[in-house]
């Protein structure tokens, strides 16, 4: 009897993990550039849908991403006038971010990408919500202190 290689490429969860985001986010791309978002901006929008106005610290924690990386993502999602940035009136080394009426606008279109998604993947609702909460447990216990 031969055990299993634990170095071998399909049984490590980093790589079933890469490219099942490259694939994912690879279905989504199409559905996003039809109403103006890449994979990134729509993760934004999405946070700012849920609540509005957000601070970016508030904003970086919801989508677990740096200010290095989100900033140039707000840039261009303000250049495209779907949100503001301006000082906060609390802090001024804050900064909030404000969907515009056009950023707004925009949900009623974003509402159809789940179920096109859900589609394209011809996996059922069920499905996904297990892989999405088991996935939320694995990203728990990633960023989880070990100590």
């Amino acid at each position: 009897m031969t055990t299993a290689d634990p170095l071998a490429l399909d049984r490590q969860v980093c790589f079933a993990l890469a490219t099942a985001n490259r694939s994912v986010i690879a279905v989504y791309r199409p559905v996003l550039e039809a109403i103006g978002l890449t994979h990134p901006q729509y993760l934004v929008m999405l946070a700012l849908w849920e609540s509005s106005p957000r601070t970016v610290r508030d904003l970086g924690d919801a989508l677990l991403l740096e200010p290095a990386t989100l900033s140039p993502l707000l840039k261009r999602l303000e250049a495209a006038g779907l949100l503001t940035r301006t000082r906060s009136a609390k802090d001024d080394r804050a900064l909030d971010i404000e969907l515009t009426a056009e950023g707004r606008a925009l949900r009623s279109q974003a509402e159809r990408v789940p179920g096109t998604i859900v589609d394209r993947l011809g996996l059922s609702v069920a499905e996904l919500e297990e892989m999405r909460d088991a996935l939320t447990r694995l990203v728990a216990a990633a960023t989880t202190p070990v100590g």
